[in-house]
């Protein structure tokens, strides 16, 4: 998941999808990215389960799954709590260090 998020494309991607469902060729219009590498971007977002496909007529569209966006950033949320207390044991550890 976070993998596929390290990448400015794919995150270019989500945007543009938020906004509105979209097929490979449409994001490609508005995206300084070709049509083939938007695909490939796609695959990546949709292995991770951050969008779908959805057929319509002879069009593929593809619209982000909000539930595993929401997912994510509980994840980040916790790890950044995690990363909050650490640093503040840290600092209290090294402000007793001072007064010694």
């Amino acid at each position: 998941m976070f993998a596929a998020l390290g990448d400015d494309t794919r995150w270019s991607i989500l945007a543009a999808l938020g906004r509105a469902d979209a097929s490979a060729s449409a994001l490609a219009e508005v995206l300084p990215v070709p049509r083939q590498a938007i695909a490939k971007h796609l695959a990546v977002l949709q292995d991770v389960g951050l969008v779908e496909p959805v057929r319509v007529g002879r069009e593929v569209r593809y619209r982000v799954l909000g539930s595993q966006l929401t997912e994510t950033a509980r994840r980040l949320d916790l790890i950044g709590a995690q990363w909050d207390r650490r640093l503040a044991t840290i600092k209290q550890i090294a402000e007793d260090l001072e007064r010694e």
